[in-house]
């Protein structure tokens, strides 16, 4: 069977460890055509399938804006995300559709076959979104892969530390305290990996790197899919177990410097908080801002409060 990725010896080593590119040739897959992804919308569960808008500021991450489809079905919310500022996500994917779930399948097994990295809760998303539309600064607790399937981006990845990320602000993601967008100085901009990310290429980097995107001028495809890894899996109960510590007890852990000996006893606290019903982060769920127009898909109706986006010179 052909490989679905390009390995060097550095990819093989590095995997899930270090920032990294890839090639790959799904965006010449009949999956991902058009007419293709029309008849997975349409094929996908409505009410998990989310649209959102956004802002054009790339420090206010307070207009990332959840929005309600009503009636459109896959052809016309292509025809919204091609004319529009739209940002369609279909989450978990391949637990809900065969032929994506086989693709994920096939790829986990030659990333575990090339690396002998154990892989495990392998989510894949489906996003796409309009020209210029842009992703604010955030980070994700699993690990990321990042798969270009049409047009163009530019992709971010910063430093997963301090001044980047700090260990509060991180471990307020693990515990579900906070949302995963985080303040961004665009000066930041300097120390970053910045890949400008065109079909045919594939991106991982380090756990918890920050990152942010900025679509170019056309509609983007791109699968961007979560995972864990046994190594991944530990860090994560260590940054939650730092998170209670810090939250409960007063103290300050630093996940830079704290001794590693202390690290498998974190990482039982962090599961028996969580067999006990877990750390209550009390983050509040998105709640939808706006509804696509019934005739229109590309045009926005603002609930009555909303501060309606627009266009600003600190544009992404």
């Amino acid at each position: 069977m052909t490989d679905i990725l390009t390995w060097t010896d550095a990819h093989k080593a590095g995997f899930g460890r270090e920032n990294l590119t890839f090639t790959h040739d799904l965006h010449n897959s009949p999956l991902f055509t058009d007419e293709a992804l029309i008849a997975l919308i349409d094929r996908y569960p409505r009410d998990k399938l989310e649209v959102f808008t956004m802002g054009y500021d790339p420090t206010n991450w307070g207009q990332w804006f959840l929005g309600r489809r009503g009636a459109h079905d896959g052809r016309a919310l292509m025809e919204g995300v091609k004319a529009g500022r739209l940002w369609l996500n279909l989450r978990k994917v391949n637990h809900a559709d065969a032929d994506i779930g086989a693709l994920c399948e096939a790829m986990f097994a030659e990333i575990r076959a090339k690396t002998g990295v154990s892989t495990l809760k392998e989510d894949l998303g489906l996003l796409i979104s309009s020209p210029n539309a842009h992703v604010f600064y955030h980070l994700d607790i699993p690990l990321v892969t990042l798969w270009q399937i049409r047009g163009v981006k530019h992709v971010y990845v910063y430093p997963p530390k301090a001044p980047y990320v700090s260990d509060h602000d991180l471990e307020g993601v693990a515990l579900r305290e906070s949302d995963e967008q985080l303040r961004f100085d665009p000066a930041w901009d300097a120390e970053a990996m910045k890949v400008e990310f065109v079909p045919g290429q594939m991106l991982t980097w380090k756990q918890n790197a920050p990152h942010r995107i900025v679509n170019q001028d056309s509609v983007n495809v791109s699968l961007s899919i979560e995972f864990m890894t046994p190594a991944a899996i530990w860090r994560a109960n260590v940054i939650y177990a730092n998170g209670c510590l810090r939250r409960w007890l007063g103290l300050k852990p630093a996940l830079a410097t704290s001794p590693k000996w202390l690290e498998p006893f974190k990482v039982v606290f962090a599961r028996l908080v969580k067999m006990t019903g877990g750390y209550n982060g009390n983050k509040s769920p998105l709640k939808p801002r706006f509804t696509l127009d019934e005739t229109r898909p590309e045009v926005l109706h603002f609930d009555e409060g909303v501060e309606v986006p627009v266009p600003s010179k600190r544009a992404a």
